[in-house]
């Protein structure tokens, strides 16, 4: 079936979509969609809109407590939710929801220390609270947070091998004088200014495995989520070397990696839960679009790029389902340049040739598009349209050419 009017698409979408309805049972078509799945890719058009956050977090609910889905991980540094995953799983020493966030303090923090994402940890504590051994924790994928990685690493080591603590502590070092700035660590270690961090990293995580066996078994499943978290941080550690030093080759190359190490995390929480529970987990991941799209179906792809999308595609076929939300204009909380200061900007209406303006088109202010059990609609939009995508900057004066 080819359509070449824009009219009969538009007609096509509008009859063959599941409008939402301000009810309970909201969700139950997009949940009858996922049925099994391990792992439900929840994207974002932006990093900034109040109700990606809201609907994200419903859908997010439904699959806790109607499918038994047992992670969330986040597009967010490893160690910063990791004090959020303590308090959801009541071991933490944090009082609220509010202090569990506290963490989070690199830009951009409207990011996750949002009324939102607030209300989600409230929920997801008490909801833990109840249901004995199958409670659901909260996890970060991302790897910016190189330094407080390494002082996380050192912790542990301090209170579990003080001699290792030692040796890993001289091997850090060599990621000292740079004010904690990770960008300034990889130009000078890219450009020949200093000698990289590369070698002293991976023996520091070798080293860390090789003593796994012993630090795991010395109080039970408690000691494995500990010994877990720090080796996470030390992967992040090695990865993220090589992503600071990775920025000054180009966008492809960083792009990749950062992805990369998004989907080692999500692969070793897989195996991580699964060894202590004795079941393939079910996980639900949040972050933007053009993380979670499948690239090989887009631009990016074209330019060589991959992302979590297309590797979890790869990876798990079927047993993954990838949501994305977007809108065709509205607000957003965004910032001018990076670590600039947050504003609330208007989001221009969709341009001529979107799947902003084409849904926009139908007159259904909210509405789910079923491109995977629905074939003819699958195929009808299957051409090439432009989609918007806006991170954390948001720059409307050059929309085609930043956000499309």
């Amino acid at each position: 079936m080819r359509l070449s009017i824009q009219h009969d698409l538009t007609e096509l979408v509008r009859d063959r979509v599941h409008r939402l309805q301000n009810t309970g049972g909201n969700f139950d078509p997009l949940l009858d969609m996922i049925g099994n799945a391990h792992f439900v890719l929840l994207g974002e058009a932006s990093h900034g809109t109040h109700e990606f956050y809201r609907a994200r977090a419903e859908i997010t609910k439904r699959l806790i407590e109607d499918k038994g889905f047992t992670a969330v991980c986040v597009e967010a540094d490893w160690p910063d939710a990791y004090r959020v995953n303590r308090f959801a799983l009541h071991r933490g020493e944090d009082a609220d929801a509010e202090q569990a966030l506290g963490d989070f303090k690199r830009f951009p923090t409207w990011m996750w220390r949002n009324a939102d994402v607030l209300d989600f940890i409230g929920w997801l504590h008490a909801h833990n609270e109840h249901c004995g051994a199958t409670k659901c924790g909260f996890y970060g994928m991302d790897l910016y947070s190189l330094y407080s990685s390494v002082a996380a690493v050192l912790k542990y080591l301090r209170k579990t091998d003080p001699a290792a603590a030692e040796r890993a502590q001289k091997r850090y070092a060599c990621f000292e004088g740079y004010d904690e700035n990770s960008q300034g660590y990889g130009y000078a270690a890219s450009t020949g200014l200093k000698e990289s961090c590369e070698d002293a990293v991976v023996k520091e995580l070798t080293d860390l495995r090789r003593a796994s066996f012993d630090y795991m078994n010395r109080d039970g499943r408690l000691a494995e989520d500990e010994f877990f978290f720090a080796e996470q941080n030390a992967r992040l550690i090695k990865n993220a070397e090589e992503y600071y030093r990775s920025m000054f080759r180009g966008r492809m190359s960083s792009w990749n990696l950062r992805d990369r190490h998004m989907m080692e995390t999500l692969q070793a929480l897989a195996a991580h839960l699964e060894r202590q529970n004795g079941e393939h987990p079910r996980i639900v991941v949040w972050a933007h679009n053009s993380h979670l799209g499948n690239a090989r179906h887009t631009q990016m792809g074209e330019r060589g790029e991959w992302n979590v999308g297309q590797l979890v595609r790869d990876e798990y076929g079927a047993d993954a389902v990838l949501i994305g939300f977007t809108t065709h204009h509205g607000s957003v909380s965004a910032a001018s340049d990076w670590d600039g200061a947050v504003e609330r900007k208007r989001v221009r209406p969709g341009m001529k040739g979107s799947y902003e303006l084409l849904f926009h088109e139908t007159k259904l202010p909210r509405f789910i598009v079923n491109l995977r059990d629905d074939h003819e609609l699958h195929e009808a939009l299957f051409q090439p349209k432009l989609e918007r995508a806006i991170g954390v900057i948001y720059l409307p004066n050059t929309e085609r050419l930043s956000h499309y």
